[in-house]
């Protein structure tokens, strides 16, 4: 029994939580350009609603939007918001923004002023909370409101920090009394204050120049430098984060990690200013050439200021640029241009270890996915195959062209790969974000076969699926499933290499024992007996909590004595149902094979433990303490 020690349970009050999809509209053209031009003052509320839409696949836990209107008169509510739990929730938001507006409108569609959510800068938010707290509460946007329209935030982001607690006691030592631990309302809390100080500074400046009332209030919203602002705050954040922010007279900004870990594009031109997660997304709703959006860089931020005027601002400088990689493989839109086809090149780098798992006899090999995100991968490697076929097809006839006969030459000529849509997706459930307690459970429900697609015991059967992470389905369901086809082999290809430690920065893995490859390589060292390793490699983990080796994962020491070969060995092994005796072999992407797919994301710490942050390596000692204090 591992002792227990303080600073874990005092971890544990800032649980780690996933907000995981932005968007912001800046108008900026009068209202009636747009009713000229579109027919509609409601531009930006229909941009907002459509870039939502588009992005529902990153959040479908909760969604909120806020407006401000910078034309509000004194007396009139001037930052407008809604927010909605569960998977309906954008519809949800703007039924109600909808009513609020025909409401005020009086039958008069093309009316703005006295109108709710008539405004001109629009943000928008879609959540997944798969590992924090749940309630509307927690859903953004997240608002900190004054009687002065220059210190009245609103704030929402895709982040996850590892360093919550530091900031939590560096602004409590200050004086604030954060109502919640929970790292947005703490950003809402630290961004505020330092919000409120660039006020007085400014406020002092103009008041000695003899400025007075409303002249010096409006000239003080004018002068608000929020580049100033955030670079008092951000760089003591650790951490995934894109974060967007407006106040309620007219600053806007957006800010990603200088990391490069969270994903940010926009699009500006003079009508408006538009900002999302995903580059299709912006494609879509603008109607835009992929060359059209542009990528917010590590450590920027866009800021657009109370008079519409754009800049964009390096608030950090990078360091350790590390684009996340399973943004790439699994979360983000496969429609985006660069990563469909990264996608379809995972696919196609698995040929040769396809190839000699089936000993080359594709004649006698069918050919599947697991739906529905494995597709494009899918496509690669089929791609890839039927290459290597015309290849083969090609030395054969320079070879033989002489005494093929006519029939020979068709049979040569319609050899392709054999491919069949093997499973079938019936429900419409993640596993991979469904809550613990029912994940299981629905695990083994999700998909079903579709008979008569291969040969018994005479055909292999290779799927590839995007990624493994738990290999919860496969061993409740798809295993099962597939062998009720009666193939020869079954070969399981992962077009991302092998997960084998926790994120902390926004995606939902964030408990060593979860992962497969963890449990594999924590049976293989207890099969050798190695039992004194786990204690070390927990003993260092303790330690690098008083500053010895901080910076280092010390969880990776698990991994060493293993190649990836003997871990993917023991995984089938794991993976294998009882009363199943198909032989079974399991085969993943190689870190190699993901860089080359995707060069210019190189955040691979899910499969090497290289964490862009000392937050991340930190995290990451404090699970497997955690891990170990529970056996």
């Amino acid at each position: 029994m591992m002792p227990k020690h303080e600073p874990d349970s005092q971890l544990r009050r800032f649980e780690l939580k996933h907000e995981c999809g932005i968007a912001m509209v800046r108008l900026r053209k009068p209202f009636d350009y747009y009713r000229r031009k579109y027919g509609t003052w409601a531009y930006g509320l229909d941009k907002l609603y459509l870039l939502m839409e588009k992005q529902h696949n990153r959040g479908q836990e909760g969604a909120g939007m806020a407006c401000v209107k910078l034309d509000a008169q004194a007396g009139e509510e001037f930052v407008f918001r809604e927010r909605a739990e569960g998977s309906s929730a954008i519809e949800t938001i703007f039924g109600a923004a909808g009513k609020q507006i025909a409401a005020s409108q009086q039958g008069d569609p093309m009316r703005t002023d006295h109108v709710p959510f008539a405004g001109q800068i629009y943000m928008g938010h879609l959540r997944y909370s798969t590992t924090g707290r749940l309630g509307l509460s927690f859903v953004h946007p997240f608002m900190r409101r004054s009687n002065y329209r220059t210190q009245t935030l609103t704030l929402c982001g895709n982040f996850n920090l590892t360093n919550v607690r530091e900031i939590f006691k560096h602004i409590s030592d200050r004086g604030q009394h954060p109502r919640q631990q929970a790292d947005t309302f703490i950003l809402l809390e630290q961004l505020g204050h330092r919000l409120d100080r660039e006020v007085e500074r400014i406020y002092e400046q103009l008041y000695a120049s003899g400025l007075r009332g409303l002249e010096l209030t409006r000239e003080i919203e004018r002068k608000v430098d929020i580049a100033r602002v955030l670079s008092e705050c951000a760089p003591m954040w650790d951490g995934g984060y894109v974060i967007c922010g407006m106040t309620g007279s007219g600053d806007q900004f957006t800010l990603r990690d200088p990391w490069g870990i969270r994903p940010c594009f926009y699009y500006i031109d003079d009508e408006a200013v538009v900002v999302a997660s995903e580059r299709p997304v912006i494609q879509t709703a603008m109607n835009l050439d992929v060359s059209q959006v542009e990528e917010l860089l590590p450590g920027q931020a866009l800021i657009v200021n109370s008079e519409g005027a754009v800049s964009l601002k390096q608030i950090i400088t990078p360091t350790c640029v590390a684009p996340c990689s399973f943004e790439r493989i699994y979360f983000s839109r496969g429609s985006d241009a660069d990563i469909y086809r990264e996608r379809k090149q995972l696919g196609a780098n698995l040929v040769p270890q396809v190839l000699d798992a089936i000993d080359g006899d594709l004649k006698n090999t069918v050919i599947s996915f697991i739906p529905n995100t494995a597709e494009v991968a899918y496509n690669g490697l089929v791609d890839g195959l039927n290459e290597y076929i015309n290849h083969e097809k090609a030395e054969f006839l320079i070879q033989h062209i002489h005494s093929l006969t006519q029939q020979e030459i068709e049979d040569l000529l319609a050899y392709t790969v054999h491919t069949e849509k093997v499973a079938l997706k019936d429900i419409k459930l993640r596993t991979f974000i469904t809550q613990q307690d029912t994940r299981n459970d629905m695990a083994a429900h999700v998909y079903d076969v579709t008979y008569g697609t291969l040969r018994p015991h005479e055909d292999n059967l290779v799927v590839i699926d995007d990624s493994i992470v738990r290999g919860t389905t496969l061993r409740q369901s798809i295993i099962r499933m597939l062998a009720r086809l009666n193939p020869k082999k079954i070969v399981i290809l992962s077009s991302a290499p092998q997960i084998r430690y926790p994120d902390f920065y926004g995606i939902d893995m964030a408990s060593l024992d979860e992962f497969i490859a963890f449990k594999a390589a924590v049976a293989l060292t207890e099969e050798q007996g190695h039992f004194q390793r786990l204690n070390d490699i927990y003993q260092k983990c303790v330690n690098s909590r008083n500053g010895d080796g901080q910076t280092v994962n010390h969880v990776s020491e698990l991994y060493e004595p293993f190649t990836d070969e003997q871990i993917s060995a023991k995984i089938a092994q794991l993976l294998m149902p009882e009363g199943i005796t198909i032989p079974i072999q399991i085969i993943y992407q190689t870190i190699d094979g993901l860089h080359q797919a995707i060069p210019n994301h190189q955040g691979d710490w899910y499969f090497s433990g290289r964490y862009p942050t000392p937050g991340g390596c930190r995290m990451c000692n404090e699970a497997f303490i955690r891990y170990m204090e529970k056996r």
